[in-house]
């Protein structure tokens, strides 16, 4: 157990931010009277740990930017709560595979240098599980990179999670790219292919295993900056999806906001932003080649996720799942006792679900709850 919960944490994830994104995402925002604290501590924070950041920007530059990847990513997409870090964790099994670890979506500008002192500090005062779900949390074990990205450049849907006030517009600018400039998305193109190097420098990867719920609606970007990449998608009950969703805001996020805004509003941010990803998502994906997509229920991988992970390696043609299948076999027996949270649906939950997200019951096939 760390010593502190999410309720508790006495700063907020920027504290690993350069001091450049810091002041690109903080600039002229609201901070409440009851979240000064937090946040100046936050920023003394950062402000001092930058004076650090180049001595990974120089490793970088000699090291790694002008290297190629070896491979394009594998991407695994889906909604919030949709079951990804499961799969994401079924598949970091395979060594073959490269991710941003947890440590890296906090500390994203110390992996090349710093990284031995800054690890175990998080360590020491991180929660060990997540509050939602009771996850498993690490250092080194995989994690969103969004996070990360949130800490490389300012572009980003996660500044939603510090100023909820504006999720709306982060959601047209930076979840769907809807409504991003030009000069914007090269940026945030350049710190997402430097992620993706400093994530396989720090793994020892050839692929990197991308787990990024925004990615859903990027599919357009990504494939031009990843011609030759594969995605899973996932789908999971809605009516599941918004409960899970609704808890990871109330227990995960809050505690980072920079000012607060009624469960009623994050409600509606909730199921707005929802279709806004699904919609994204179907445009999207009528682009990619055939034999680059595996869509999924994870009510079915739940069922049996060892057989369908040995046909998502097949029909998208990864290599290496004989010499893989003993490490995943083995995590999934490993959770085979794992308790999730249930959820009970409230008339609420029903009456949200049926008026704003029946399109998404109906394309697939879950069951409306009426009455």
């Amino acid at each position: 157990m760390g010593l502190f919960n999410f309720n508790t944490l006495p700063v907020n994830t920027l504290v690993g931010a350069d001091w450049k994104t810091f002041k690109r995402v903080t600039e002229g925002q609201h901070i409440a009277s009851d979240k000064k604290k937090n946040y100046l501590l936050t920023k003394a924070i950062c402000r001092l740990l930058s004076t650090f950041a180049s001595l990974q920007e120089r490793k970088y530059r000699k090291l790694l930017a002008d290297k190629p990847l070896e491979n394009d990513p594998l991407f695994i997409l889906g909604h919030w709560r949709s079951g990804t870090t499961f799969v994401h964790n079924i598949f970091a099994q395979d060594k073959h595979f490269g991710y941003t670890t947890t440590y890296q979506t906090v500390f994203s500008h110390y992996i090349m240098a710093m990284q031995g002192f800054f690890k175990p500090c998080m360590k020491l005062v991180m929660p060990n599980k997540r509050p939602t779900d009771n996850m498993e949390l690490a250092p080194d074990l995989p994690q969103e990179e969004e996070f990360a990205l949130s800490n490389m450049c300012p572009y980003n849907y996660y500044n939603f999670w510090f100023f909820p006030e504006r999720m709306q517009e982060y959601c047209d600018r930076f979840l769907t790219f809807r409504d991003i400039t030009e000069e914007e998305l090269r940026e945030f193109n350049e710190s997402f292919m430097k992620l993706v190097k400093l994530s396989l420098w720090n793994t020892g990867g050839t692929q990197y295993l991308s787990k990024n719920p925004p990615h859903t609606g990027r599919i357009k970007a990504l494939s031009e900056l990843f011609p030759n990449a594969r995605y899973i998608y996932l789908m999971r009950n809605p009516y599941t999806v918004f409960e899970s969703t609704r808890s990871f805001y109330i227990n995960t996020i809050k505690p980072l906001e920079f000012h607060t805004i009624s469960e009623e509003e994050m409600e509606q941010n909730i199921l707005r932003n929802y279709m806004e990803l699904y919609h994204a998502y179907k445009e999207q994906k009528k682009a990619l080649p055939d034999g680059t997509l595996y869509e999924v229920r994870f009510e079915d991988i739940e069922k049996d996720a060892l057989t369908i992970t040995q046909d998502i390696y097949r029909k998208l043609n990864i290599p290496g799942w004989e010499e893989a299948k003993p490490a995943i076999e083995k995590y999934i027996l490993s959770k085979k006792g794992y308790k999730k949270n249930r959820y009970q649906y409230d008339p609420r939950t029903v009456q949200l679900v049926n008026e704003h997200w029946t399109e998404a019951l109906e394309d697939w096939g879950y069951e409306k709850i009426t009455g």
